[in-house]
């Protein structure tokens, strides 16, 4: 498994308030599917609408900036709703009016100075397109959800880009073995295999 502790959302993902509502909500798509995002330099990701058929959402907290000690709801007790559409996962955060940090969020987003989402989670299932130009993207097919969060600077950190770099290289390193084993096929009629000793 390949645990994720940020993704960023684009593609008219932003977070929204609505003024008009009882209570203080913040809300919007914490995933949107098939919105590419950049890794690093040629190298990107997505996910895929099916990486959330059947992905439990019973428990899944929403936080400040990926932070475990800022909790803002939970499904569990239905202070966060989260729910799967075409687009995306979309969720909405009853602000707890008696939490100064919440509220201090809330104002924030009004004003437009935070207006951002991610989410943390594990890869259980994803397939990596390695592309003519050098460029690579995974896709990414199923999920373990563990948080959605509202966000100042959603990016990747230091051990999700090299985990993926360590991806890439042994995918270059298969791909090797694979040209040389057909090359020698070509050269001397015969048929070789490679066994690499896995890690």
């Amino acid at each position: 498994m390949n645990k994720r502790t940020s993704f960023q959302v684009r593609d008219n993902g932003e977070l929204t308030i609505d003024t008009e509502a009882a209570e203080k909500l913040i809300s919007g798509y914490f995933i949107v599917f098939n919105s590419e995002t950049e890794l690093y330099d040629r190298v990107f990701e997505e996910v895929a609408p099916e990486a959330l058929t059947g992905v439990d959402l019973s428990d899944v907290k929403a936080l400040v900036d990926h932070d475990t000690s800022k909790v803002l709801g939970r499904t569990k007790s239905s202070t966060l709703s989260l729910s799967v559409d075409e687009k995306g996962l979309y969720g909405e955060i009853r602000v707890n009016e008696h939490d100064q940090e919440a509220l201090n969020l809330y104002s924030r987003v009004i004003r437009g100075d935070v207006d951002q989402c991610s989410f943390g989670f594990d890869i259980l299932n994803e397939e990596m397109i390695q592309n003519s130009d050098g460029s690579v993207k995974f896709i990414i097919k199923s999920i373990k959800l563990y948080e959605v969060s509202v966000v100042t600077f959603p990016a990747y950190q230091d051990t999700a880009v090299e985990a993926r770099s360590k991806q890439i290289e042994s995918a270059q390193k298969k791909s090797l073995e694979k040209r040389k084993s057909k090359l020698e096929e070509k050269l001397h009629g015969i048929k070789t295999t490679y066994f690499k000793k896995e890690d």
